[in-house]
């Protein structure tokens, strides 16, 4: 079989806006803006620390190792089948944790329409929750084309648009000498961290970066990628550091900190610019898309881990029942229970003090459950180069072994520091009962972490459907 450079189509700045409308969204500016001028050292800390070091590592394991599955095949190959299933349920279940927090933004956004004190609405939240979720599925069950068609619409008009519109207002705001509620100067750019609570806000900023690995898969259909695709990374980088940057900052310019609300901060800093400027009018139409962006985020997610899932359990990781997929081609069976976990984990915005902190809660277990996926994804690049040194890679870290040590090192020491510092929540979120919060994340880490071992524990042979009717094939 031959292969034809022309089907390698995807150029530098491609690659680079697929990875922009991936990982960049507006739900993720308000997390840090409270920090004001200094939120650029989170950034620099979670870039250097994260971003980079997932992006390289997630490309050379996709182009050597490009099997269905990703992480589950990659880390399989390294560490064996328990550690490939647990790395491929991390990042399912990550997932799982995180679409209640995008989904109450969506309903916050939404609130603007109707009444904006809504937002705030630990009840509204969580039916709002529902109601989106089983939509986002129902949506995937009809195939990939249309949910394609969906995300597709919501990058450009929910998310491109509108935080071109933060940016841009921010922008004009500040250089016309209008009032602004922070400081930009040499001294405020390093925060104050004397408390592990001043340091915890990274859990949010390394999740807003994560998710690189999922993209990492279309290296091979790169031109050149040794020379091409850290040329895509480094646009990347600048675009989605860049964009956050200056829309966190232009929402903390004009928001109070101690009024920023994690969840509808960027919508309560587009209505503010929006008013002053006497188009007020704008603000439910900019609400609406803003709300259609995080939605469609959610839609695109939704099938991804999902089907990684679906890889493992077609090896007969998981029953039968969860095997079956529609006339689509779409893992019907594995989405309602995903549905199902989702509407459990959506009660948390029913017992937290404030939507805010219900919100945080839920971002924290998801940084958490990533961080452990990334640390095993880290440890297996390491492995992989030890073990197959001489296999042809596309793309490989730059330095040879000991570069590859050094990018998976940085990338594990800031992953355990992520578990770690996530018990310890923000100064700004408000806790009325200190000792659910760590109860919940601990409860929820061992859980999770454990249930993929349990499942392997009692899983039986006749759950790989392949071998089973291999074995009733075989003559006498």
């Amino acid at each position: 079989m031959s292969t034809k450079i022309s089907k390698k189509s995807l150029s530098v700045f491609v690659l680079a806006m697929i990875n922009v409308a991936a990982i960049c969204s507006i739900k993720n500016w308000p997390i840090t803006a409270e920090y004001g001028f200094s939120s650029l050292f989170y950034y620099l800390i979670a870039a250097v620390g994260f971003f980079i070091p997932v992006a390289l590592v997630s490309a050379e394991l996709a182009s050597t190792y490009p099997k269905n599955g990703g992480v589950y095949s990659w880390v399989k190959e390294a560490m064996g089948h328990k550690m490939g299933f647990l790395a491929i349920w991390l990042q399912w279940i990550e997932n799982v944790a995180w679409y209640p927090t995008v989904l109450s933004f969506v309903a916050a956004t939404l609130a603007y329409t109707i009444s904006p004190s809504l937002a705030l609405n630990n009840v509204y939240s969580f039916f709002s929750i529902l109601i989106l979720y089983w939509g986002a599925t129902f949506l995937n069950f009809r195939g990939i084309k249309t949910s394609g068609l969906v995300s597709t619409s919501a990058v450009i008009l929910g998310t491109l648009i509108p935080g071109a519109l933060i940016i841009i207002l921010g922008v004009v705001w500040y250089s016309t000498g209008q009032p602004s509620q922070i400081v930009i100067t040499a001294q405020s750019f390093v925060p104050s961290l004397n408390s592990p609570h001043k340091l915890s806000i990274l859990v949010g900023v390394v999740l807003g970066f994560a998710g690189l690995e999922m993209t990492a898969v279309h290296v091979r259909d790169v031109e050149n990628p040794r020379k091409n695709y850290p040329r895509a990374i480094l646009l990347s980088a600048i675009l989605i550091i860049g964009l956050s940057v200056l829309g966190t900052l232009a929402i903390a310019m004009v928001i109070p900190k101690e009024n920023i609300s994690l969840v509808s901060g960027g919508m309560d800093a587009i209505a503010y610019f929006l008013k002053s400027y006497g188009l007020s009018w704008l603000t439910p139409i900019v609400s609406i898309l803003i709300a259609f962006g995080a939605f469609g985020a959610v839609v695109a997610w939704i099938i991804g881990p999902s089907r990684g899932l679906l890889t493992a359990a077609q090896d007969g990781d998981l029953p039968p029942i969860l095997h079956k997929t529609n006339k689509n081609n779409m893992p019907t069976s594995m989405l309602v229970m995903q549905g199902f976990i989702v509407s459990a984990l959506a009660s948390v915005f029913l017992f937290m003090p404030t939507v805010s902190s219900s919100f945080w809660i839920l971002i924290a277990l998801a940084a958490m459950l990533y961080s452990v996926m990334y640390a095993i994804m880290f440890i297996t690049a390491i492995v992989l180069r030890h073990k197959h040194p001489n296999i042809e890679r596309p793309f490989s870290v730059p330095g040879g072994k000991i570069g590859m040590w050094i990018i998976a090192g940085i990338g594990c020491i800031m992953s355990t520091f992520t578990i770690i510092i996530g018990f310890f929540p923000p100064s700004n979120i408000v806790l009325t009962n200190f000792v659910f919060y760590e109860t919940f994340l601990i409860v929820g880490m061992v859980v999770f972490i454990a249930i993929p071992f349990l499942i392997l524990m009692f899983k039986k042979p006749s759950w790989n459907l392949d071998k089973a009717l291999a074995t009733e094939d075989e003559p006498l």
